[in-house]
C-alpha cells in the first residue's frame, strides 16, 4: 500500500544553527545545510508526506517511543549546548494517525513501541535540527523516534526498523522517509578544548574509523558492517549507542542489504565528532535477514558496557 521511498543517516550539530547568525561561526556549516536541504528537495520529488526521524537526543531507559503528536510548535533551547541552540523556534505537523500504526506493528513483531499522540512533549534537536532545513516550509509531516536507548539491544532496533517498513508498506496510504539522525564517531573534545576542535575530530583512530565504515557503506560491504555494529558502537563511541543506524539498517533489509550509501555531505569533523549526510537507496527486502528479538545477549550488552 504504502512505500518507504528515501533513507539517510544526516547529521544534526548545532553549529549548524550558529552557522545562520552573526558572529564567527556563520557560514561555516553551509555544506551540511545544503545537505540536508538536498535530502528534502529528493523527499519532496519522491512525494514524501511524512519523515520518521530516529533522534539520539531523545533518551529512554525502558521500551521505544514515538512522539506523533498533530503538531509541535515552540521555542527550543538545548540543555546540552545552551550556547549553541538558544530559543530557536520550530514549528511542524505530526502524523498521529501513522505513528500508532507503527508503534502497533512493531510491538506485532515483538518490540514493545508507545506511540505518543495527546502529550506535551516536544521533539529533540535531533528531529528539530533537520526539520528546519528539510522542512523549513512544514511542507512534511514529522514523527521522532527515541534513538538513544540506554537498556536496548541493537538487534532490537534493527527489527523496529524493519517492523516499521513493514507497516508503511502493508499498512499505510501514503509515502515516507527515515532519518538516522546522529554522528558516526561521537567523542567530543574535552572540556576546555572545544575552540580547537570545531572543525576535527577527537583522535586519528576515530577519524579513521570512521572513514573505514564509510568506505564498507560505500561498497556494500554490509554482512560486515552488521557483525561489527555494536563493537564500532562502542569503542568508536557511536552516537546514542548506533540505534538510530541499527534501525535505518532493519529497515534497509540488514546484513542482505545490497544498496551504496550516496554521501550527500562529505564527512566532516564537529567538535571532535564524526559527521555525515548520506542517502541510502531503498531496495526490496524478505524479513529473513532481519536478527531475531533479543538476539545474542553479549553482542548487545557489548554496545553498552561502558554506561
Amino acid at each position: 500500500m504504502g512505500k518507504l521511498a528515501l533513507v539517510a543517516k544526516v547529521t544534526h550539530v548545532p553549529s549548524m544553527y550558529l552557522s545562520e547568525l552573526e558572529g564567527p561561526r556563520k557560514g561555516t556549516r553551509q555544506d551540511a545545510i545544503d545537505g540536508h536541504q538536498e535530502i528534502g528537495r529528493r523527499c519532496r520529488a519522491l512525494g514524501v508526506d511524512t519523515m520518521v526521524v530516529f533522534d539520539t537526543h531523545w533518551l529512554v531507559n525502558a521500551n521505544y517511543h514515538l512522539n506523533c503528536a498533530p503538531h509541535f510548535k515552540g521555542l527550543y533551547t538545548s540543555n546540552e549546548l545552551p550556547h549553541f541552540i538558544a530559543n530557536l523556534p520550530f514549528e511542524c505537523p505530526g502524523n498521529p494517525a501513522l505513528g500508532q500504526l507503527l508503534a502497533r506493528v512493531c510491538v506485532e513483531h515483538g518490540v514493545e513501541t508507545l506511540a505518543h499522540h495527546t502529550t506535551t512533549l516536544n521533539p529533540e534537536y535531533g528531529t528539530l535540527v533537520p526539520m528546519r532545513y528539510m522542512n523549513a516550509d512544514q511542507h512534511f509531516k514529522a514523527i521522532s523516534v527515541s534513538a538513544l536507548c540506554t537498556a536496548h539491544y541493537l538487534n532490537d532496533s534493527a527489527r523496529l526498523g524493519w517492523a516499521m517498513r513493514k507497516a508503511v508498506e502493508d499498512h499505510y496510504d501514503g509515502t515516507v522517509a527515515f532519518l538516522a539522525s546522529g554522528s558516526l564517531s561521537h567523542r567530543f573534545a574535552q572540556n576546555g578544548l572545544a575552540p580547537e576542535f570545531a572543525f576535527k575530530v577527537w583522535s586519528p583512530f576515530l577519524e579513521q574509523l570512521d572513514h573505514h565504515v564509510l568506505g564498507m557503506w560505500q561498497t556494500g560491504q554490509w554482512r560486515d558492517f552488521c557483525a561489527m555494529l555494536p563493537e564500532y558502537a562502542s569503542k568508536g563511541h557511536g552516537e546514542g549507542f548506533m540505534h538510530d543506524t541499527a534501525m535505518m539498517l532493519g529497515a534497509l533489509g540488514w546484513s542482505e542489504y545490497e544498496g551504496r550509501a550516496e554521501l550527500v555531505t562529505p564527512y566532516f569533523g564537529a567538535s571532535g565528532t564524526g559527521q555525515i549526510n548520506a542517502v541510502f537507496p531503498v531496495t526490496p527486502v524478505s524479513g529473513a535477514m532481519i536478527p531475531p528479538a533479543q538476539a545474542s545477549s553479549a553482542a548487545g550488552y557489548q554496545a553498552f558496557s561502558r554506561l
